[in-house]
């Protein structure tokens, strides 16, 4: 297999393929590290073609050394075409990466199916994590269904429909108040002491790697083709991150040609370091108290958002913030458009990629994959309120009058 050690982001320090996030000697993060030299690219897009419909399919581009432990099916959401939504942007072509259709309509699926494997490769029983609602939901169904105790930390004020949908699948669910930077600074400490596979911190550098695979999908949903821009959401940075390193290894092995597409970052105003710091032309994200609707992108301490502001600086892109009522805004866009329901995150994704539109940095010449990493099921409260519901007795004059009669009169 291609995986060949964990190597530090910043001094190039290598280690052994275990628990293990951040270097001894300088601090900085490990990544995973391939050598994909003996890869025919023929060959892998046959492979590819030939694989199971989920993930793993991209096998040889994860970080395994040997077959890994397929749990729920996982991968191959739709990418699907939005022309009335191009339409009504103006831009030439907008394709939505549908990542509602996992086993728990997020993308969070994909890192947790990755992570568990690798859990299981290294012998661990018990998997942890700390989590703003989505992981949590993958993390508890994941580990029920490969039989695994687990326990997810959350902040205690995260939206009902999401503590609903992790408890449900019998995990240990522990409500920390506090932000979610309070809650991953405990799941740091206890890391420490016990011996579990906390998925996005000692099992952060595999754990990052299942965000590459919609990079890999939206390429072979193209016909191995890229698009010219990419727009995603930005909590930490890593699925925006990944999703550039996924397109980057398929380019170098020869899978696709071209460059890498122009990368544009979407983040709640009200939680919006990485924004700031490229708004301000700095290369540090200043750490900030969350403020948002959009509580699963509320990371005021973003550890890679470095590296954000490097892919977006160097594809010639952008990140941006947009207003809690420019959130709902998006999340109705699509909705109306494209008939997908988003969370607040696919809502300030949706709202960043109408603001590029009106802005002009996407035109009639562009095609545009806008990532939506969520279910708008997720966050109802975003949308209470924002339609209007007509109640009728059971008549037709009273139907024809209160609500054929509003509409002629609204027009």
């Amino acid at each position: 297999m291609p995986v060949q050690a964990l190597k530090c982001k910043e001094c190039d320090t290598t280690y052994p393929l275990e628990a293990r996030y951040v270097c001894e000697h300088c601090f900085g993060p490990l990544e995973v590290d391939y050598d994909f030299s003996g890869i025919d690219p023929a060959e892998a897009k046959r492979r590819i073609q030939a694989g199971p419909q989920t993930i793993w399919r991209y096998a040889d581009f994860l970080p395994f050394t040997g077959p890994p432990a397929a749990g729920l099916p996982v991968g191959l959401t739709p990418l699907q075409r939005a022309p009335r939504l191009a339409e009504a942007l103006g831009v030439g072509e907008v394709f939505v990466k549908n990542d509602t259709a996992n086993p728990t309509h997020s993308f969070k699926d994909r890192v947790v199916a990755v992570a568990l494997a690798k859990a299981r490769e290294l012998g661990y029983e018990v998997v942890a994590c700390a989590s703003t609602g989505n992981l949590a939901n993958a993390v508890a169904a994941h580990s029920a269904a490969a039989g695994l105790e687990s326990y997810v930390f959350i902040p205690a004020d995260l939206e009902e429909q999401k503590v609903l949908a992790t408890g449900v699948y019998g995990t240990n669910l522990v409500a920390v108040r506090g932000t979610y930077d309070d809650v991953n600074r405990l799941c740091t400490e206890i890391s420490g002491e016990r011996d579990w596979a906390f998925v996005n911190v000692n099992l952060r550098p595999y754990y990052s790697q299942g965000s590459k695979t919609i990079a890999y999908e939206i390429a072979e949903q193209l016909g191995f083709e890229l698009p010219g821009h990419v727009v995603a959401p930005i909590a930490s940075g890593s699925l925006f991150t990944k999703i550039a390193q996924g397109f980057q290894e398929w380019l170098d092995v020869g899978l696709l040609s071209g460059s890498l597409p122009v990368f544009h970052g979407a983040q709640a105003g009200g939680c919006s370091p990485v924004a700031r710091a490229f708004e301000d032309g700095r290369d540090v994200c200043r750490p900030v108290k969350p403020d948002t609707i959009a509580k699963s992108l509320a990371i005021g301490n973003p550890a890679d958002g470095p590296y954000a502001l490097d892919l977006a600086r160097s594809t010639d892109g952008s990140i941006d913030a947009v207003t809690d009522d420019e959130i709902r805004d998006g999340i109705r866009l699509l909705a109306q458009t494209t008939g997908i329901f988003t969370e607040t995150a696919g809502g300030v994704t949706t709202a960043v990629l109408a603001k590029l539109a009106e802005r002009g940095d996407l035109g009639p010449d562009d095609r545009v994959v806008c990532v939506i990493t969520g279910d708008g099921l997720k966050t109802l409260d975003a949308v209470r309120g924002t339609f209007e519901q007509h109640e009728i007795e059971p008549s037709l004059q009273e139907f024809e009058n209160s609500v054929l009669g509003a509409a002629v009169g609204a027009v």
